[in-house]
């Protein structure tokens, strides 16, 4: 095998043909199948893939001999020949994960095992759409590759997820850097020189959650993202739900409101513009101009600006002013959340975001007020959990998500 990269990489339309391209594929399911059950004998693998004895024995010792799979001894039995074991060998393959957040940027490095190997923050970050943070976002990810101590040839690919419309098939952003005819992604790459995914970031948190936050027994998945925006990640069946585009989870832009109130998206009355983040902020900020009392006044004369993580710090301090506005804004979206567990009939929602960290002051409203206006039979069936995952879980999930393109999953 002449490089992981283009073991990896090939497609069945390449040049490669015949048995070797047949043994490439069986190689490729090999470690598809390891990935997700972990370690397992020879046996095991030819019962699973439907595979000969002779051939799957041949093609996981090409793989020892290749540092991907390793060999991990006898396994005890009740009786008979002791089978030798195999597992992944962590070490052989890596994965970059890259989230472009509206004000920081997160990197990490995973495993074959999407274990958490190497995570950086530049926190001075803001994403803005403009050539220069378009250069900066790609002068970060390659300094970020070059020193973080693993192998370039071993990173086999780079996931970056961004707020906004995204269509990973394209490869586009269709809310930044939208002038040039080359799609994101082709840029990344071309700077790069690592394949590269690019994703919705509240789709890849959605994934992260639902393959590492305890979701995994549920196969019906709804995870609310409730940031500075509004936005939701779908799991049905299992898989991520992405609609014909890519767009599918642009709950913040339904016209929830009869209001004024002219949205980011250009349209008015959108939930983003009494929910979000950014309507609290904004409503802080209108009711400490207007005379209300708050232990952020003082803050606020200093910076004529409130941060969503102010307001809710200030919540936890019994700030009464903050917990009327995030308490007013669980039970509007408690609404909302109604029409989709009415539409869906979910297992879970998940809350996570910024507004996640308000707890009960969020969660409590938003229940009842859920609870109130969805179907009472629906309401009974879904579980309400608060997002338990750190402020890497979307770069975690863009990661997992390359790596299963990958190898194939």
């Amino acid at each position: 095998m002449a490089s992981l990269t283009e073991f990896f990489n090939k497609h069945e339309d390449d040049e490669l043909k015949g048995i070797t391209h047949k043994n490439s594929i069986i190689k490729r399911n090999i470690i598809a199948h390891m990935a997700i059950n972990g370690e397992c004998t020879l046996s095991e693998l030819t019962k699973e893939l439907h595979i000969s004895v002779p051939t799957i024995t041949k093609l996981v010792q090409e793989l020892v001999d290749e540092n991907i799979v390793t060999d991990l001894g006898k396994v005890e039995t009740p009786g008979g020949r002791r089978p030798n074991i195999f597992g992944l060998a962590n070490s052989a393959i890596y994965f970059a994960g890259v989230s472009v957040n509206r004000d920081k940027m997160s990197f990490l490095i995973t495993d074959l095992q999407n274990n958490i190997i190497k995570e950086e923050y530049d926190n001075t970050f803001e994403l803005l759409d403009r050539p220069q943070c378009l250069e900066r976002i790609c002068s970060n990810i390659e300094h970020f590759i070059a020193t973080c101590g693993i192998d370039r040839s071993k990173i086999l690919g780079v996931g970056v997820c961004m707020t906004g419309r995204v269509n990973p098939a394209t490869g586009r952003s269709y809310k930044y850097f939208t002038t040039s005819e080359q799609s994101l992604r082709d840029i990344l790459e071309s700077r790069i020189g690592i394949r590269v995914l690019l994703e919705n970031d509240t789709r890849a948190r959605c994934y992260a959650e639902y393959t590492c936050g305890k979701s995994k027994e549920d196969s019906d998945v709804l995870y609310l993202h409730l940031g500075r925006g509004v936005a939701i990640g779908i799991v049905i069946d299992g898989k991520l739900y992405y609609g014909k585009s890519g767009f599918a989870g642009e709950f913040g832009h339904i016209p929830f409101f009869d209001n004024e109130i002219i949205c980011s998206c250009g349209k008015k009355g959108c939930l983003e513009t009494e929910v979000s983040g950014i309507a609290i902020e904004e409503k802080m900020c209108h009711l400490i101009e207007n005379g209300r009392n708050t232990i952020l006044k003082e803050k606020y004369d200093q910076q004529k600006s409130i941060h969503i993580d102010d307001i809710i710090a200030a919540a936890k301090n019994d700030d009464n002013l903050s917990i009327e506005l995030i308490e007013e804004a669980g039970e509007k979206m408690g609404k909302a959340v109604a029409f989709l567990i009415n539409t869906f009939n979910p297992e879970t929602v998940i809350v996570g975001g910024n507004l996640a960290a308000a707890g009960d002051y969020i969660m409590l409203p938003l229940k009842s007020s859920t609870n109130k206006y969805s179907l009472n039979l629906v309401y009974k069936d879904t579980k309400f959990r608060l997002s338990k995952m750190s402020d890497n879980a979307n770069a975690w999930g863009v990661a997992m998500l390359i790596r299963n393109k990958i190898i194939g999953l």
